[in-house]
């Protein structure tokens, strides 16, 4: 790697248990990309799991932040969105993007973070699928789940009976959208494996890795930051997804031998070796 590569990463901070920016700055910087950090909110811990945890809404502060950086000229390799805890939000990114890359030279990864399990997460308003569409529409790579592909395309929900033309369905929908390049986590089409669905130029392809067992919170930041990783450091879609996969998939495999209390996310750390070996080769 010939230069410094910077990503603008814009998320909020769980203080206590690994998701969100938490992940992906070690895990960037880990890759050797200098994760600049655009918070859009500071809580506690994160929210599933622990009770009583404090909240502080950032909105205000995501715009000054963009503009003092316009105003220094920095430059970013590319951007990355995750949870949005307000429609204001997902506009407010949308502007940064016009700010700090107007001429959309930058890797643009959205993450649609707003549901699990069929449903949107609490706090979300109906409307929020819809408003999300917009900022997909201005991405260059989205990784939605089931669920967040299901809400943005409103196309049913399927869990457990997921087949291969379902997952066709929702690329097809989620192109007709907008969205350039989609890799669909939560794919599952045997029970011992779980992986990805990759759409690039009308063409899908499948990747996956061997299922643990579990519910394990921040599995979704690993993975797209581990895609974004791999992106950055010119890996092509496909081989950057299925990475993400395996790579994902032992960090969840390391956690369930070593850390029995699941709520504080995955031990990443102790996996980080491999994604640093997988960049140098």
């Amino acid at each position: 790697m010939s230069r410094q590569l910077r990503c603008a990463a814009i998320h909020d901070i769980s203080c206590l248990g690994k998701c969100s920016l938490t992940v992906a700055l070690p895990m960037l910087s880990a890759a050797g990309v200098e994760c600049c950090c655009i918070p859009t909110a500071i809580l506690s811990t994160h929210t599933g799991g622990f009770r009583g945890y404090t909240y502080r809404d950032l909105t205000d502060d995501i715009v000054p932040i963009a503009r003092h950086w316009r105003s220094e000229g920095f430059k970013f390799d590319s951007f990355y969105t995750g949870y949005l805890g307000s429609p204001a939000q997902v506009e407010i990114v949308r502007k940064v993007f016009r700010m700090l890359d107007p001429e959309h030279e930058a890797l643009r990864l959205v993450d649609p973070v707003m549901g699990d399990n069929g449903r949107l997460y609490s706090g979300f308003a109906p409307d929020f699928p819809k408003l999300m569409r917009e900022l997909v529409c201005d991405a260059d790579v989205i990784c939605p789940n089931i669920t967040e592909a299901a809400l943005l395309t409103d196309t049913d929900f399927h869990d457990s009976d997921q087949s291969r033309d379902y997952i066709l369905e929702l690329l097809g929908k989620l192109s007709e959208l907008g969205a350039k390049r989609t890799v669909l986590t939560g794919v599952q089409f045997a029970p011992n494996e779980l992986g990805a669905a990759v759409y690039e130029d009308g063409r899908a392809e499948f990747v996956f890795a061997p299922r643990v067992e579990g519910m394990y919170h921040g599995t979704g930041d690993v993975y797209a930051s581990a895609l974004l990783a791999c992106l950055l450091r010119g890996r092509a879609l496909r081989d950057a997804a299925e990475f993400a996969c395996r790579f994902t998939a032992k960090c969840v495999e390391v956690t369930k031998l070593t850390m029995p209390d699941v709520n504080y996310g995955v031990r990443f750390e102790a996996v980080l070796p491999e994604l640093i070996r997988e960049l140098e080769n």
